[in-house]
């Protein structure tokens, strides 16, 4: 009986220390994740205001509201942008 006791003790630490580590590795790999994205966006933002100028809040709340395929594609669309209009039209298109 000890030894079926202790093995099941060992299985339930081994178990704990499996999923501990594997929390661990997750909420790395989600925060990795989470700090490029919010680079970019910051990133785009920025490419944004010194080639169309000052962005208003409208608008900078539907930049953050992209998801990231949509932000790289706008960081790139926005080498061909010479205007706030171009910058309008561009998202009015990804709403369709």
């Amino acid at each position: 009986e000890q030894g079926i006791e202790q093995g099941i003790e060992q299985g339930i630490e081994q178990g704990i220390e499996q999923g501990i580590e594997q929390g661990i590795e997750q909420g790395i790999e989600q925060g990795i994740e989470q700090g490029i994205e919010q680079g970019e966006r910051s990133l785009v933002l920025r490419l944004l205001t010194r080639k169309v100028g000052t962005l208003s809040e409208s608008i900078t709340a539907q930049i953050n509201a992209l998801p990231l395929t949509e932000l790289e594609a706008l960081g790139e669309a926005l080498l061909n942008f010479s205007s706030l209009s171009d910058l309008d039209a561009w998202l009015t298109e990804q709403k369709q």
